[in-house]
C-alpha cells in the first residue's frame, strides 16, 4: 500500500486568530478582446515579461546585424546625442571608405545596413538634436554617387533610401524655423554647383516651396553668383566640356526659375526661359504664366508663336497597356489658347477653337467645354452632330475609344457591328473596357469583342494572358442565352467546340475553367 506523505504538524489556530491571507501569483495581461494571443502588440508583449523580451532581443541581434545597429543606437540615445552622433559618424566614415563592388549575393544585406543608418538618424539622433541629424543626414547624401555607383540595385531600393534621406532632410530644415531652412540651402550650394545632377539640386529644389521670402531672395541671389562663375576646368575636350558646362548652367536656372514661380516673379521667370533657350523657350509655360498672372493679351502673343519640340519620355508599361496620348501637348495648348480668348472676350473664336480641336482629334475634353458654353436649345443639336463625326472617323478604334468613354453605348455598339473585322488584338485593352461596358445592354457587340480577344489569346499562345482569356469565355457563357438566332456567327455551342477543336492542347487555359 502506499504510503501517505508525511505532514508537518502545525499548531492549533484558535477562534480568534484571522485566517492567514495567501496572496495569488498575478496574471499575465490579457490581450484586447478580439485581439489574436499570438499577435505581437504591446499587450501580449508584455505578457511575456522583461527576461523573456531581453532574451529574444539578445537572440535576434546575434542574427540579424541591422537589428543589432538599431538596439546598439537605441542604447547610445541613453547617453545622449552625442553618443548616437558618434555611432553614425564611424558608419558614414566607413561607407565613404569603400570601394568595393556589392552584387547580387550582398545586396539584400547592404541595403539593410542602410537602411538601419537612416533610421538610426531619424528614430534617435533626431528627436535628441535635429540639427546633428540633419547634418548626419547631409553627410549621408553627399555619399550617394559613391554608393550607387558600387550597388547592383537594378530595382532601385538603394535609390529609395536615398530618397528618403532627402525628404527626411527637407522636412527637419523646415521644422527648424524659416531662417534656418534658409541658412541650411545657402549652404548646400557649394555643393550642389560642383554636381547640379547629384542628390543636392533635388534637395534644394524640394525646400523652395518651404521657405521664407527672405531666404528665397539670398538663395536666388547665391545661384546667380554660382551661374555666373566661369565653368569648372573638366580636363574634357573643348566641345564636350562646353556642352556639360551649358546642361549644368540650365540646371542652375531651373532652379532660379522655381524661385521666380513661389514668389509670383512672371518676369523674371521669362527672362530665365530665355537665357537657358535663348533660340526657342517655352511658349506655352511662359503663356500659362501670364494668363495666371492677369496679363492676357501678352499670353496670347506668346501662345501663338512656334512651339519648340519637346522629348517625351514614353516608359515600357506605357507601351504596353497603350498610354500613349501623342495628342498630349496639342491639346493642353490648344485649351490653354481658348482659356486666354476667353479671358480676353473673344469667346466665338474660342468655341470655334474648340470645337477644331475635337473634330481633329476627338478630344472629348474639348468637346465637353464646348457645349458647357453653348445655349440650353443649342447643346442637343450640337452633340448629336459631334458623335456623327466620331461614328465616321477614319480610326474605328479612337472612335471606339472616345464612344465608349463618353459614353454613348448605342453608337459604340453599332460600330464594333459595322466593322467586324477591323478590330486589332494589339488593342487588347480598348477592346476589353468596351466589351464589359457593352455586355449589358449590347451583348451581340460584346460577344464579338469577347470572341476577337480569345482568339488572339489562344492563337498566338500567349500563355501569360490565359486568365484574361478563361474570364471571358465565361463572360460568353453568360451572355449566350441572350443572343438573338443568327445575330452572332458562329452560334455559341459551334464557337465554344470550335475552340476545343483547335485548342483542345491548351491544358494552361481549359485547366483554368474547372469549376
Amino acid at each position: 500500500m502506499a504510503r501517505k506523505a508525511a505532514s508537518t504538524p502545525r499548531s492549533p489556530r484558535t477562534a480568534s486568530e484571522p485566517a492567514p491571507v495567501v496572496e495569488a501569483a498575478p496574471l499575465p495581461a490579457k490581450p484586447p478582446k478580439g485581439a489574436r494571443r499570438t499577435t505581437p502588440s504591446p499587450e501580449t508583449l508584455a505578457a511575456l515579461g522583461s527576461d523573456r523580451l531581453i532574451g529574444l532581443i539578445l537572440d535576434e541581434t546575434a542574427r540579424n546585424a541591422g537589428f543589432k545597429k538599431l538596439v546598439s543606437a537605441a542604447l547610445a540615445a541613453l547617453q545622449g546625442p552625442d553618443a548616437v552622433a558618434a555611432l553614425i559618424d564611424r558608419r558614414l566614415t566607413a561607407l565613404e571608405g569603400a570601394r568595393g563592388y556589392i552584387d547580387w549575393q550582398k545586396r539584400r544585406a547592404f541595403i539593410a545596413d542602410l537602411d538601419a543608418t537612416v533610421r538610426v538618424i531619424l528614430t534617435e539622433l533626431r528627436p535628441l538634436d535635429p540639427a546633428a541629424a540633419l547634418e548626419r543626414l547631409t553627410r549621408f547624401l553627399g555619399g550617394a554617387d559613391g554608393v550607387l555607383n558600387r550597388v547592383d540595385d537594378n530595382a532601385g531600393a538603394t535609390q529609395a533610401i536615398y530618397e528618403r534621406a532627402s525628404d527626411a532632410a527637407v522636412d527637419i530644415a523646415a521644422a527648424c524655423g524659416a531662417e534656418e531652412a534658409g541658412r541650411f540651402a545657402l549652404t548646400l550650394l557649394p555643393r550642389f554647383a560642383a554636381d547640379p545632377y547629384g542628390p543636392f539640386g533635388m534637395l534644394i529644389r524640394d525646400l523652395v516651396p518651404r521657405l521664407a521670402p527672405a531666404a528665397l531672395a539670398a538663395l536666388d541671389a547665391g545661384l546667380a553668383g554660382v551661374a555666373a562663375a566661369p565653368a569648372r576646368s573638366t580636363g574634357e575636350k573643348s566641345e564636350a566640356a562646353a556642352f556639360r558646362a551649358d546642361l549644368e548652367r540650365s540646371h542652375l536656372l531651373r532652379l532660379r526659375q522655381d524661385i521666380a514661380d513661389r514668389v509670383g516673379d512672371v518676369d523674371g521667370y521669362i527672362a530665365l526661359e530665355q537665357a537657358i533657350m535663348p533660340e526657342r523657350p517655352d511658349p506655352s509655360e511662359i503663356a500659362r504664366r501670364l494668363l495666371d498672372a492677369g496679363r492676357a493679351a501678352e499670353a496670347l502673343d506668346w501662345i501663338g508663336r512656334p512651339q519648340p519640340s519637346r522629348i517625351r519620355v514614353i516608359t515600357r508599361e506605357m507601351l504596353a497597356e497603350g498610354d500613349i496620348d501623342p495628342n498630349a501637348p496639342a491639346r493642353e495648348r490648344l485649351g490653354l489658347e481658348c482659356r486666354i480668348l476667353d479671358a480676353l472676350g473673344r469667346g466665338d473664336e474660342a468655341q470655334a477653337l474648340r470645337w477644331k480641336g475635337f473634330e481633329t482629334m476627338l478630344d472629348a475634353e474639348m468637346l465637353r467645354a464646348h457645349i458647357a458654353k453653348l445655349p440650353d436649345f443649342e447643346d442637343e443639336e450640337t452633340l448629336e452632330r459631334a458623335l456623327d463625326h466620331v461614328s465616321r472617323h477614319a480610326d474605328p478604334h479612337r472612335a471606339l475609344a472616345f464612344l465608349v468613354a463618353w459614353p454613348s453605348l448605342d453608337r459604340a455598339a453599332r460600330l464594333v457591328l459595322d466593322h467586324r473585322s477591323a478590330w486589332r488584338s494589339e488593342q487588347y485593352r480598348l477592346l476589353g473596357t468596351a466589351a464589359d461596358a457593352l455586355a449589358a445592354a449590347h451583348p451581340p457587340a460584346a460577344t464579338l469583342l469577347y470572341r476577337r480577344l480569345i482568339d488572339d489569346i489562344l492563337g498566338q499562345g500567349r500563355s501569360n494572358a490565359y486568365p484574361h482569356a478563361a474570364r471571358y469565355l465565361t463572360e460568353l457563357d453568360q451572355l449566350a442565352p441572350r443572343l438573338e438566332p443568327a445575330r452572332v456567327e458562329p452560334d455559341p455551342e459551334t464557337y465554344r467546340s470550335g475552340l476545343r477543336k483547335t485548342h483542345g492542347r491548351k491544358y494552361g487555359f481549359w485547366s483554368l475553367l474547372k469549376g
